[in-house]
């Protein structure tokens, strides 16, 4: 069927994560909010002559699934009066304002849509778990038996390469790909939620791992690591330290000491040796945050940090309680970096100044070449459109 995104005035209050990426492409959980629709449509076979419009903050919940049943042949989804969704016939070319004149049907369904980027930090754990009941996802992970202290798991059909001495609490609520590498020493604790390692992950040594966690394609959790429960690390990053109710979109580094909690990371960050974050203001009120040249109360106790694409922080960099960092910002100052940081801000103890956008462009190519990653011409002008803003 031919889906199309769409988005609305709301998209804007999820900068910088939309910088240089559609809404629908942020993660929650295992999935980002577009391979959560697309599997929820491929289940619902509506046929293939149907057009369907997408709000791009759509995350689908089971509501939203229940009414993909409906076999009408046109019918929008719609909650507190705006767009969720929209099945149409293909019958043409057609626009997404033409959606509710052209519908026969208009069904409220519960809340769905994401507004700021804590939506998705609040809802990760409970999104790790929704994802694993996904036929499409399960293929390629096994539940992990434990074995008897100090034997060898590298054992043929094992659902991962393991060494001895590791601890598996809840063994049942595991699932790791085959080409998953856990090293000596490692405790997985999946008692208040699953623990999900993917293709080509590598726990190191003496790592502590607490549910619900996701574990990215190609990660590597350095050893001595403590990542705790509503985490999930996208594709080929490499993780140290201690890490809580955090998403890293993927490609980013945080490899050494420090803390980082109840914060969005998006791709090609690297945070320096003993970068900290503050996620609980010390008189325990509710954080605030600065969102689209809005200050937004979050009604959350615990928030860290939002920080967009290509940024990075010098070592011992610390970061306030609810900071907003823009995109492709070098970072290196003593005492706590300002809560909200423009785009394309270079900074030290003597202040922010702007990081030209050859050298920015420079750095992030170099950084996405060590990956073996080219920046295309569409990315490369996505980057110098938000540097004129």
């Amino acid at each position: 069927m031919d889906i199309r995104y769409f988005h609305d005035e709301k998209c804007k209050d999820l900068l910088p994560l939309t910088y240089l990426k559609e809404p629908q492409e942020l993660r929650c959980g295992i999935l980002t909010l577009a391979e959560k629709t697309q599997y929820a449509l491929k289940d619902s076979k509506l046929g293939k002559n149907r057009i369907v419009f997408v709000n791009s903050r759509l995350l689908i919940n089971e509501d939203v699934k229940k009414e993909l049943k409906n076999k009408a042949h046109s019918f929008v989804l719609v909650n507190n009066g705006v767009i969720v969704l929209a099945v149409l016939k293909n019958d043409g070319n057609i626009s997404h304002e033409q959606i509710e004149e052209l519908c026969a049907e208009k069904i409220t369904v519960k809340s769905c849509l994401i507004e700021y980027p804590w939506d998705l930090i609040y809802k990760n754990g409970d999104e790790i778990a929704n994802d694993l009941r996904i036929s499409h996802v399960r293929v390629g992970f096994k539940p992990l038996p434990a074995l008897p202290a100090g034997r060898q798991a590298a054992r043929h059909g094992a659902p991962a390469k393991r060494h001895g001495n590791i601890s598996f609490i809840n063994p049942k609520n595991i699932f790791t790909s085959k080409t998953a590498k856990i090293y000596p020493g490692v405790v997985i604790d999946a008692e208040a939620g699953p623990v999900v390692v993917d293709a080509g992950a590598t726990i190191m040594a003496n790592s502590v791992i607490t549910g619900p966690v996701y574990i990215g394609k190609g990660t590597v959790i350095k050893a001595l690591s403590k990542i705790y429960g509503s985490t999930s690390i996208g594709p080929m990053c490499k993780i140290g330290g201690e890490v809580e109710s955090t998403i890293f979109q993927g490609y980013s580094n945080k490899q050494h000491e420090g803390f980082i909690g109840h914060s969005f990371i998006g791709e090609w960050v690297n945070l320096g040796a003993g970068t900290n974050n503050s996620d609980l203001k010390n008189n325990y009120t509710n954080v605030k945050i600065i969102v689209n040249g809005k200050e937004i109360n979050t009604g959350k106790l615990f928030m860290g940090a939002i920080i967009g694409d290509h940024t990075k922080t010098g070592i011992n960099t610390m970061i306030n309680t609810g900071t907003v960092i823009g995109i492709s910002c070098n970072l290196f100052m003593s005492g706590y970096l300002p809560r909200h940081i423009p785009s394309f801000s270079w900074g030290g103890s003597g202040g922010l100044k702007e990081y030209t956008i050859e050298k920015a462009v420079e750095t992030a190519k170099a950084a996405m070449k060590r990956r073996d990653l080219e920046m295309n011409k569409e990315y490369e002008s996505k980057f110098r459109r938000k540097a004129l803003i």
